[in-house]
């Protein structure tokens, strides 16, 4: 076990839950830091169900492109703890990380606190430390009352489209859902809605004119579009005409309208130079993502494509269906797997009009918490899918192989992603 491992696996013992939803254990102890959350550069905070890290993806792109120093908080990570803190354009050294780790824990001294909780401190202590133009902060969960939301004055608010997840904690219907993700918004900052449901729509709404927030909304204050391959964003100031987003699908062109308009509406010195070479430049691993080489990949024929995508909740799976759906046709095997607080048959269901010429399932490497690969194949087969359990995902893809110029597609679970990344040697950076 790495020294990080270590100090991760003590963290994670503070809280006997994962996930308990306040901010009451955190601001002590941002306060023993001189509250470095008020020392950040400008914030651009992000909340929803759907599209944060790509909206951020796009965002960091184009003020990397503008020559801008760019701080970046994600979760969760695919391989390693650094991708979550991205220090004005790199990722955090192992040895500061370290080092800023053992120093939150320190001041906690051992007091009851989650995982993201503490991490987050640490990653609000390092931007602080650290000068940079611009910050892109992500929610973990909600906004009310998630870990983020001690930024009291952001730049600006992104609230991307929400939909059914996590409604354990967040609310059993898009409204209630909507409404912690509307904690995020700060009275004298500006706000830019992505597409949402009529029902979230008007949650948000509301929530924005009690603090005298005016929000612009997408599909109706901007709208963005492929035309003949090319993306065509229009607002009220003009039209644009620009690359098509280098991520791939139809719905990456929503993602990257939403990022130009926050661009546009926060005021951010990005031109139109910029926001073409940052939408031919933007990655975001395992998000539809191609793996060309590596030894996963060695395992197919060049006459095979592989795809990895962690897109796990109904809206995820739907966009992943009209991404493959847009592409040349070709016999397409998904290589699943799922954590058991998800419905593989919700997710499968958006697949039925591709006509699968094989699921393969596993279970998901050293999560206790996966469906198994053997349940999940039964779930299939029940709604008529060809389906079968792998051992590993070595063997699926061994199995996918045997299907003549496929195009196999890794699914389910950022879990599984991050798991396949590391065993192709893929590390995201």
């Amino acid at each position: 076990m790495s020294r990080t491992d270590a100090i991760l696996k003590r963290l994670s013992q503070l809280h006997p839950k994962l996930i308990d939803l306040s901010l009451d254990r955190m601001l002590p102890l941002l306060e023993k830091f001189g509250n470095p959350q008020d020392r950040l550069p400008p914030v651009i905070h992000v909340a929803g169900t759907n599209a944060k890290g790509s909206t951020i993806a796009y965002l960091r792109a184009f003020l990397e492109a503008a020559g801008k120093r760019v701080h970046v908080y994600n979760s969760p990570h695919l391989v390693r703890f650094n991708e979550r803190i991205r220090l004005a354009g790199k990722l955090v050294g192992t040895r500061r990380l370290n080092a800023a780790l053992e120093e939150v824990e320190a001041a906690n001294g051992g007091a009851p606190i989650t995982f993201f909780e503490v991490t987050t401190v640490t990653a609000f202590k390092l931007f602080a430390e650290t000068p940079a133009d611009f910050l892109l902060l992500e929610t973990g969960m909600g906004g009310t009352y998630d870990t983020t939301n001690v930024v009291s004055h952001p730049l600006g608010t992104i609230i991307t489209p929400i939909d059914y997840d996590h409604q354990g904690f967040l609310g059993n219907s898009l409204g209630e859902i909507a409404a912690n993700k509307a904690g995020i918004l700060k009275r004298g900052s500006r706000a830019v809605m992505g597409i949402q449901h009529e029902e979230a729509r008007a949650v948000l709404d509301r929530a924005a004119r009690r603090l005298a927030i005016t929000p612009i909304w997408q599909n109706e204050d901007f709208h963005g579009s492929d035309q003949d391959g090319r993306l065509v964003y229009q607002d009220e100031d003009g039209l644009l005409d620009l690359p098509p987003p280098a991520l791939p699908g139809p719905h990456q062109f929503d993602n990257a309208a939403l990022a130009i308009a926050a661009t546009r509406h926060f005021g951010l010195p990005i031109n139109e130079r910029a926001l073409a070479e940052g939408l031919r430049r933007v990655t975001w691993p395992a998000r539809m993502q191609p793996l060309r080489t590596g030894r996963l990949r060695d395992l197919l024929s060049p006459g095979h494509e592989l795809w990895l995508d962690g897109g796990h909740n109904p809206h995820g799976a739907a966009a992943l269906a009209r991404t493959i759906a847009a592409m040349p046709e070709k016999p397409l095997v998904l290589i699943m797997g799922m954590m058991n607080n998800r419905a593989p048959e919700v997710f499968l269901e958006t697949f039925r009009d591709l006509h699968p010429a094989q699921i393969l399932a596993l279970t998901i490497p050293g999560e206790p918490n996966a469906h198994k690969g053997e349940d999940i194949a039964a779930r299939a087969r029940a709604q008529r899918f060809p389906a079968k359990a792998a051992r590993s995902v070595a063997s699926a893809l061994r199995e996918a192989a045997k299907i003549d110029h496929a195009r196999v597609l890794i699914c389910g679970s950022l879990y599984l992603a991050g798991d396949v990344l590391a065993k192709n040697g893929t590390r995201p950076d």
